[in-house]
């Protein structure tokens, strides 16, 4: 017995150094398991944002270049109902894996770009075409800062829609004739 009672404290420390690995192990593993599961749905959320953007971007295009009355109408409505139904698809996708303040953000930037297509459509009033568009402008500058807020991506704001109005208000470049020899 007396045996048993001098062994007692290196049993005793076994045990514990025993049960402190398997819950240190436990631990780290469940952490690891955390980490993949983020980074598989950021990735995931990623490609979700992406492609809703280029699909809600290939609409907006269409729409735009349907307004300039450059190409065959019914050719840009065929597209048009095509890049829809793309853009549905993401929105989807959207909808699933986005966090509240991406989604909401994509919400008003669809509904800036249907009201472009909407005025595509109609061929009416075009008095408010700059305002639409620039409204559809400045609604995917909210899209992309929230996405990558949501996603953690640094290196400060990516906006576009005051450089774009700027750009417009810009006299366009003159063009000058070759200097004479």
């Amino acid at each position: 017995m007396g045996s048993l009672v001098a062994q007692l404290p290196a049993l005793l420390g076994v045990l514990i150094g025993t049960i402190g690995t398997i819950v240190a192990t436990s631990l780290a593993d469940r952490s690891r398991w955390r980490r993949r599961q983020t980074v598989r749905w950021d990735e995931r959320r990623l490609d979700a944002y992406a492609e809703f953007a280029r699909a809600l971007k290939e609409v907006h295009t269409i729409a735009s270049r349907m307004i300039g009355g450059y190409l065959d109408r019914e050719q840009e409505l065929a597209s048009l109902a095509e890049a829809d139904f793309r853009h549905t698809i993401a929105w989807e996708n959207v909808l699933l894996l986005g966090d509240g303040p991406t989604v909401t953000a994509a919400r008003a930037w669809r509904d800036a770009v249907w009201a472009v297509e909407r005025l595509a459509r109609s061929q009416q009033d075009r008095d408010h075409l700059p305002d639409l568009l620039h409204r559809a402008n400045e609604a995917r500058d909210r899209f992309y800062g929230a996405a990558r807020g949501g996603l953690g991506v640094g290196g400060g704001s990516v906006a576009q829609a005051a450089l774009l109005v700027s750009r417009l208000r810009e006299p366009a470049p003159q063009a000058t004739a070759p200097a004479e020899r």
